[in-house]
């Protein structure tokens, strides 16, 4: 993952694919799906999805990952509605994942040293609660 909220590129049907769901591409997910990103997130992630929420989502995430919408849609159609939904359906979630949720956190780089607060009236060794 990225922080452009992007996976991969992750081998995926016949090639390394990049899946991104955008601003554009939640909202046309929303309108596709009748529902918002955080419910569809819900569903992907239990039992209640719909198997257009698993095209529709790999689908908008191909296009927002880059690929022309025609390509998109063929795939689609080959690769996840020609198969078992299950095959994909924890694709659908992490695509979906990414774009509501974004890039897990970056690991924190180390502090150079820690300035002292200047005016601090705190004892470094007093731990501010009561007795």
């Amino acid at each position: 993952m990225s922080r452009d909220a992007s996976i991969g590129p992750i081998s995926w049907a016949d090639a390394k694919y990049t899946f991104r769901l955008g601003w554009s591409e939640l909202a046309l997910l929303q309108e596709a799906t009748d529902c918002g990103p955080m419910v569809l997130l819900d569903r992907l992630g239990g039992r209640t999805w719909r198997i257009q929420d698993i095209s529709h989502t790999i689908r908008l995430g191909l296009i927002g990952g880059g690929l022309e919408p025609a390509k998109a849609l063929s795939l689609v159609e080959t690769y996840v509605e020609k198969r078992p939904p299950l095959e994909n359906s924890m694709l659908a979630f992490a695509i979906c994942a990414a774009g509501v949720k974004g890039a897990p956190d970056e690991p924190l780089k180390k502090a150079r040293g820690r300035a002292k607060a200047k005016g601090s009236t705190t004892s470094p060794t007093e731990n501010g609660g009561s007795a």
